[in-house]
């Protein structure tokens, strides 16, 4: 069983930068690939970055792709997004989500947190 929580969303203008962090419980937390997902008012979920459970292999969406950065530290428990650059539409509830599928994108998780919203102003 893996509980995750994130942390970090907030309001920022267009332009600016916000890091979000998921704290994840249990000891299994490493042998996961670990998923940023969002989902903006009225439109479907859509992944945005992934991390392999060694940190060594990241996908992202192309939408992100050279803004956004996916990290992890094993020893905390913590995956993070740093995101740079935020554009209104990366407005959005921002989940972290595990997977066991070994395969990035993942096609399906496991496990998933309670979100985090973030909204960017024009």
């Amino acid at each position: 069983q893996v509980q995750l929580v994130e942390s970090g969303g907030g309001l920022v203008q267009a332009g600016g930068s916000l890091r979000l962090s998921c704290a994840a419980s249990g000891r299994t937390f490493s042998s996961y690939d670990m998923g940023w997902v969002r989902q903006a008012p009225g439109k479907e979920r859509e992944f945005v970055a992934g991390i392999g459970w060694s940190g060594r292999i990241t996908s992202y969406a192309d939408s992100v792709k050279g803004r956004f950065t996916i990290s992890r530290d094993n020893a905390k428990n913590t995956v993070y997004l740093q995101m740079n650059s935020l554009k209104p539409e990366d407005t959005a509830v921002y989940y972290c989500a595990a997977s066991s599928s070994r395969r990035l994108p993942p096609p399906e998780y496991d496990y998933w947190g309670q979100g985090t919203q973030v909204t960017v102003s024009s």
